[in-house]
């Protein structure tokens, strides 16, 4: 099937598709299954981590699935444990090994670890791998403006993305708005919060009855009009269509507005402050 999602660029040139597929806990030949489903069923940009320990599993999807490589964006993600330059260098080759692919299109900073303070070595391991042609691009995850101005100041370069968790009870407006200014793509994971809790949400509930759409149709659409990239993750093959199938709609201002206002301070669904969160 080809893939109705459009694109945006990002600012090194590539484009992404503004909806992907999130593999987080899809493992082994089962999940292997439901990600080539969901490559079949238009999907193009597929995000994995090397914590997810699934990369050979996205490789096989993709070897199985009748799409060629250079249609797909492949992204994954650097540990906190392997922050050193050496480590990161050989842990994303590890990754390609996993995957047994040539190259990432897209390559992450999982978590800053500030803790620790060697997220500025990881990027530069990831700005060399890229020039060595293991990455086509490359970003971070869960990074504050604090942190995407240190890399910006110590190396002169700014990511292409910024993965955050976003969804309606965590709009995360001023760290949108900072990307904007930077010229960042904000990807979001976990798109649609907790699935079962923010299907009962009155407000969103009124809103998919007004457009005659599911609710997370209209939460996907919030995302999209928001300007960003999402990555919901469904083991469903109707689900997975049903993310995709929100492109024949649009949401008004007043609409957008009351989605927007169901943000709250402690809306963070494990409370992962990338301030002091620490991920290995």
């Amino acid at each position: 099937m080809e893939s109705i999602v459009p694109t945006i660029k990002l600012h090194d040139g590539m484009e992404v598709p503004t909806i992907g597929f999130g593999t987080a806990n899809i493992k082994g030949n089962q999940g292997t299954t439901v990600i080539a489903n969901a490559i079949s069923n238009g999907y193009r940009l597929l995000d994995t981590a090397y914590n997810y320990e699934n990369e050979g599993a996205v490789g096989e999807a993709i070897r199985r699935a009748a799409v060629p490589r250079e249609k797909l964006r492949v992204t994954s993600k650097l540990p906190g444990r392997y922050h050193q330059y050496d480590e990161a260098i050989k842990a994303i080759q590890e990754s390609l090994f996993r995957a047994n692919l040539d190259y990432f299109d897209l390559y992450l900073i999982h978590w800053p670890n500030p803790k620790q303070d060697h997220y500025v070595e990881a990027w530069q391991a990831l700005m060399d791998a890229q020039k060595w042609g293991l990455v086509r691009s490359i970003g971070v995850s869960n990074f504050l403006p604090e942190h995407l101005e240190r890399l910006q100041r110590e190396t002169g370069v700014m990511p292409t993305v910024n993965q955050i968790e976003l969804h309606p009870f965590f709009n995360q407006e001023e760290q949108r708005t900072f990307h904007e200014k930077h010229q960042i793509v904000t990807e979001s994971w976990s798109p649609l919060y907790r699935a079962e809790e923010i299907m009962e949400n009155e407000t969103i509930q009124q809103v998919a009855k007004k457009y005659h759409k599911s609710v997370g149709q209209v939460i996907l659409r919030w995302h999209y009009q928001l300007g960003n990239v999402t990555i919901p993750r469904s083991t469903s093959p109707e689900h997975q269509l049903n993310n995709l199938s929100i492109f024949d709609f649009a949401l008004d201002y007043e609409d957008m507005e009351a989605i927007g206002h169901l943000t709250r301070t402690d809306g963070r669904i494990n409370d992962q402050d990338p301030a002091v969160y620490e991920e290995f």
